[in-house]
């Protein structure tokens, strides 16, 4: 069976060979697997053989990138979307926020002038060459030439070309095109206080904010698309919440945001795509919104903010599929017997009658997790994910 086969069953609520599998390591931690044994030369998704594979094309403003303060251990640098931010150079954690290039709706017309969709925001020839020991990219062609780019979040999310898209629906792969939208999107150009205020006094920017950034991303995907690319799903990720509740209440996701997800939801439905959403935090109140708008499927699933993936399932399992609930810091626990329980009990349940897709519960798969762990992780997913009996046996690389 291939990796398309099996996520599409998931995502129709179809029992496959076994549960689907994808996560996305931080550059850290594959710093850290590197030194444990990791085998050079090769991708986590290669050698783990994950299912989904993501394509993205560059919707931000795409103002120019320098470096204006470097240090031992920090640089600080503008922004492709107008601000500015001191990162640490092993983008091991969250940067620190400096500037904002939007303080009001008068700053919105400059950056909105620049949402234009164009060819060159993708790249064709997988030629923005990512530097994992160096947690850069560097582009090399069209109007990104010459400079030296560092990742978001540490992590190369910028396409890798269209040679590499058709080889990975050559290889059965389920194939993604990944943007990020909505309000956690507009977070780049708005300070989060003065968005919150926004959202609740100038719900008119705010929306204009959202459907602008919405067009963008319907138009690039159109234009790789008709260039080539073949997707099988769509990948949209705004965070929502965090550890206590929502960002705002329910009330003005309903009158700001939810029509732009159901365009985009619409959109990609209308042309085939199942829509899988990443929305990071405690999302729950949201899901009755997200399942009569069209949303396939719904991804992380953050354990420690409140989002039980047994719960989930047992109350929304017949309409929306599921992605992850993997509690991380299960992973991280010393004792092997912990990630075991915690794999085995939701594997279990969520993966019946279809409508589940194994990853772990956060962004990424964090640096204190080791590369024996992760393997280990990798081994029960296959054994309690099995639609086949309960499988043994050390995990193997393809």
């Amino acid at each position: 069976m291939t990796s398309r086969e099996r996520v599409l069953l998931a995502l129709n609520h179809k029992e496959a060979d076994r549960v689907s599998i994808y996560d996305a390591p931080w550059i850290p931690t594959l710093k850290r697997w590197h030194d444990e044994g990791f085998p050079s030369g090769i991708s986590a998704a290669e050698y783990f053989d994950y299912d989904i594979v993501r394509f993205s094309a560059d919707t931000s403003p795409r103002f120019p990138i320098e470096i204006v303060e470097e240090s031992e251990e920090y640089i600080v640098i503008t922004t492709p979307f107008g601000g500015l931010r001191r990162e640490h150079k092993d983008y091991s954690t969250t940067p620190q926020i400096l500037d904002y290039p939007c303080k009001s709706p008068r700053d919105w017309p400059k950056i909105k002038e620049r949402l234009v969709a164009e060819w060159s925001r993708v790249d064709w020839q997988g030629e923005w060459e990512v530097d994992l020991t160096g947690s850069k990219v560097t582009l090399r062609k069209g109007k990104c030439s010459d400079r030296t780019v560092p990742t978001t979040g540490g992590r190369p999310d910028w396409g890798r070309g269209l040679r590499r898209c058709r080889e990975a629906h050559d290889e059965g792969k389920f194939i993604c095109y990944t943007a990020a939208v909505g309000y956690d999107k507009i977070q780049n150009y708005v300070a989060t206080e003065r968005l919150l205020m926004a959202v609740a006094t100038e719900p008119e920017w705010v929306r204009d904010m959202y459907e602008t950034d919405a067009k963008l991303v319907v138009e690039m995907y159109r234009i790789m698309k008709e260039r080539g690319f073949e997707f099988d799903g769509a990948w949209l990720s705004c965070d929502l919440g965090y550890r206590n509740g929502l960002f705002f209440s329910p009330y003005h996701f309903k009158e700001q945001l939810r029509p732009t997800f159901k365009y985009l939801f619409d959109y990609f439905k209308d042309d085939g795509l199942p829509v899988i959403l990443h929305s990071d935090g405690y999302v729950q109140d949201l899901v009755p919104y997200f399942i009569a708008d069209g949303l396939t499927c719904l991804q992380p699933l953050e354990t420690k903010a409140g989002m039980d993936l047994l719960e989930l399932k047992k109350n929304f399992g017949h309409k929306l599929a599921f992605m992850g609930g993997i509690d991380v810091r299960s992973m991280a626990d010393l004792n092997p017997s912990i990630i075991e329980d915690e794999i085995k009990k939701k594997l279990l349940f969520a993966k019946k009658g279809g409508g589940y897709i194994y990853c772990c519960d956060a962004d990424s798969v964090p640096e204190n997790v080791s590369f024996d762990r992760y393997c280990q992780v990798i081994e029960l997913v296959k054994k309690y994910g099995s639609y086949r009996g309960i499988l043994g046996g050390r995990f193997k690389p393809i």
